[in-house]
């Protein structure tokens, strides 16, 4: 399957490909025959090498570096029997958040449901990637209050421990709360469009060009940086109280319509 920014239609010239592969339980990938077939392709031949399965852990799973032709070519491995059941998690309004390097923020399991709802598929002989398609479009609803319910109450709580630690001169921990809750307003920007949030890199960006947004987020989210890099962290924290208030009254104001 062709994923990412390309498979979105969000690319720009130096977009990486990112290829999923996909494999069942009882017919895994043969990672020798992959790294065969990588070699055909990849710039350096000698210096191809494929992951074994589960190699970059249980979200990742695994996969390859590759330069084709100039180009960045990622491999991504993916188990079509665990991602039905996050999805039938998802479905019923079930998400988790793990620890995955690369994910700053965390893996949110609703990842792996976006990426069936975005990607296209390049090779799909039993069409198990279009009957999943089904599952993730529309958009569900309960995934959609999860994910709302989950991130929501977040985001004041890590500006509040931002301010805790404020008085300890503590700037990396100050700095990591704010991006923290600044990934919350992202997820509940998605969320509450109804947009399947897949990486966490460019997703403010993004989520201030959705139809319910915040006004001026993207000014907001740059002022916070320049306080906290002029070491004014209680000016930052004040501009995100108030990000948080305008969430609150747009979610407020969205969840009203909804029910009217």
């Amino acid at each position: 399957m062709l994923g990412g920014s390309r498979a979105r239609g969000s690319a720009h010239p130096a977009s990486d490909y990112d290829i999923g592969l996909y494999f069942t339980a009882a017919s895994p990938l043969d990672t020798e025959r992959l790294l065969a077939a990588a070699k055909t392709i990849a710039d350096d031949p000698a210096t191809t090498s494929v992951t074994p399965i589960g190699e970059w852990g249980p979200w990742i799973v695994g996969g390859a570096w590759l330069s084709v032709e100039g180009n960045k070519v990622d491999l991504l491995y993916r188990n079509i029997d665990a991602v039905e059941a996050v999805m039938a998690s998802c479905q019923a309004g079930v998400v988790t958040m793990d620890y995955q390097p690369g994910h700053p923020h965390g893996f949110c399991s609703a990842i792996w449901m976006g990426e069936i709802a975005c990607c296209q598929p390049l090779h799909d002989p039993e069409a198990l990637i279009a009957r999943l398609k089904s599952a993730a479009l529309p958009y569900p609803q309960p995934l959609r209050c999860a994910l709302i319910r989950r991130f929501q109450w977040e985001v004041l709580f890590a500006i509040e421990n931002a301010e805790l630690a404020i008085a300890r001169d503590e700037w990396t921990h100050v700095a990591g709360c704010a991006y923290q809750s600044l990934a919350c307003v992202a997820q509940v920007l998605f969320a509450l469009n109804e947009r399947y949030l897949i990486n966490e890199k460019g997703a403010l960006g993004e989520a201030a060009r959705l139809t319910l947004t915040i006004s001026h987020l993207n000014e907001q989210t740059k002022e916070v940086w320049r306080l906290i890099g002029d070491g004014a962290f209680a000016s930052a924290c004040d501009v995100l109280r108030e990000i948080d208030r305008q969430l609150k009254a747009l979610t407020q104001s969205a969840t009203t319509s909804r029910s009217g």
